[in-house]
């Protein structure tokens, strides 16, 4: 088979995933985003954090939300680079230096996760899986929350209330985020993405002398990095490493994974604005 036709071969099926993914994850999202019930761990977690999701919220209020959420996240993830030497895990790294810490951590909070660093040669294990791992999902959970606002100011009428931004936030993570991710860990997992807390390994070349290759829970960061559309990887090569990205499948498959949610989004607006035609506009352009 020709490069191209294999180029072609796998547009096609990516095209064909994606359709098969519009409707059913659309409807779910707008569904998740609708319902008035509260699931039993969500109702622990508003209780931990003192918030009462049944309550609108007008948008200056919804915004205060975000950004004070969005403040205690880049300080909690600056807090975990600066203190790295002193936790478990750290695989024998040293803590961040203060620029390169605060750099990653509004980075990574604001969802452009620029990464200057080599993630494999500076993180351990806890940084890369409670920190980074952790933002990967909260800060892509906070802009779908602010898409669902926007949604709501375009159905509502008579009304400023936007919805309850810590419900969104909650409902977003638990009802769409990790259930999709662990499912697409365990795919990326079979496919020969590496999942461990192993530490770092050295290993004879080919060609003589030695290499160092890190552990870790490679897979689960993987797939949210992509699903959410964040930045940074595990590794400094991100997916072209091939523990992130280690065959054709899994290539297709994460490319599959950056696109599913912005894509099944529009259908999510034409449900809850109560005109599924003003989704697929959205979509054809």
């Amino acid at each position: 088979m020709s490069p191209v036709t294999a180029g072609v071969l796998q547009m096609l099926a990516l095209i064909a995933a994606l359709a098969l993914a519009y409707r059913p994850l659309g409807d779910r999202m707008a569904r998740v985003y609708s319902s008035e019930k509260h699931y039993r761990p969500e109702k622990w977690i508003y209780k931990v954090i003192g918030a009462n999701p049944s309550a609108e919220m007008r948008w200056p209020a919804y915004l205060r939300a975000v950004l004070a959420f969005s403040a205690v996240s880049v300080l909690f993830l600056y807090l975990m680079q600066r203190m790295q030497g002193s936790l478990p895990g750290s695989l024998g790294f040293s803590s961040i230096d203060p620029d390169q810490a605060f750099n990653t951590a509004a980075s990574f909070v604001a969802n452009t996760n620029w990464q200057s660093y080599y993630g494999e040669q500076a993180m351990g294990h806890v940084v890369q899986t409670g920190g980074l791992a952790v933002q990967n999902f909260v800060s892509a959970a906070v802009g779908m929350a602010v898409a669902v606002a926007l949604v709501r100011g375009f159905s509502r009428s008579r009304t400023g209330e936007l919805g309850n931004f810590w419900s969104d936030l909650v409902r977003g993570t638990v009802r769409i985020l990790l259930p999709i991710s662990v499912i697409g860990a365990i795919v990326l997992v079979a496919c020969g993405a590496i999942q461990n807390f192993a530490g770092i390994h050295e290993v004879g070349q080919f060609m003589g002398g030695t290499q160092q290759w890190n552990g870790g829970a490679v897979a689960s960061q993987e797939v949210i990095k992509e699903l959410g559309t964040n930045g940074g990887g595990y590794f400094n090569a991100n997916s072209a490493h091939p523990f992130e990205n280690p065959s054709p499948f899994s290539n297709l498959f994460e490319v599959f994974l950056i696109l599913v949610i912005p894509f099944a989004m529009t259908r999510t607006f034409g449900r809850m604005v109560g005109n599924l035609r003003q989704g697929y506009a959205i979509l054809a352009t």
